[in-house]
């Protein structure tokens, strides 16, 4: 005989809560967040930020649907929200700001065995909608329609995103190492 009710979601199904699986994600956020801000202490924040907002949404998460691209979006839109608000705040500080000479030494040459530092400097020189797009599907693992939703875009425009970034990448690797190749 059929128990009629309400049907629990597929993680609690499994016997895995929402909070669980927020917990289980959030290596992943804190990695998002190192690529957003270049900094480990605002990355801190914004993951926190991220699962305050996110457990305080947690009724608007629908069933069925890939809690990490739902926290990556929330990630992201409270990244954007906060540089907007900051901008305003470093336009202020910049009034205050002494005259400092410009650091004139060159960057020094990378080793071999640098060449993750030197992939990291690369990603940087991308736009940031490329960058966020080699990221999202190409360090944190998410298939395109995901990244697509967190980047509010169709998956063919992350699809040519990633591709663009690739092609940069590539071209940049060879214009700044021309003897060495990335695997």
């Amino acid at each position: 005989m059929p128990v009629s009710g309400p049907v629990p979601a597929p993680q609690e199904r499994r016997g895995i809560s929402f909070h669980q699986e927020l917990l289980k994600t959030l290596p992943d956020l804190r990695g998002f967040a190192r690529f957003l801000t270049r900094d480990a202490t605002a990355a801190d924040d914004l993951v926190q930020d991220t699962v305050v907002r996110a457990l305080a949404s947690q009724s608007q998460f629908e069933t069925g649907t890939t809690l990490k691209a739902w926290l990556f979006t929330i990630q992201r839109n409270a990244f954007y929200e906060q540089r907007r608000r900051s901008s305003r705040e470093q336009e202020i500080m910049q009034d205050f700001e002494l005259d400092m000479p410009v650091s004139s030494e060159a960057p020094s040459m990378q080793s071999a065995r640098d060449a993750v530092t030197d992939l990291g400097e690369l990603l940087w020189k991308l736009p940031d909608l490329l960058r966020e797009a080699i990221i999202l599907v190409g360090a944190q693992e998410l298939s395109y329609e995901d990244a697509a939703c967190i980047c509010n875009v169709p998956p063919g425009t992350m699809k040519a995103r990633v591709s663009r970034a690739r092609s940069q990448l590539a071209s940049l690797s060879a214009t700044e190492n021309p003897h060495e190749i990335y695997t």
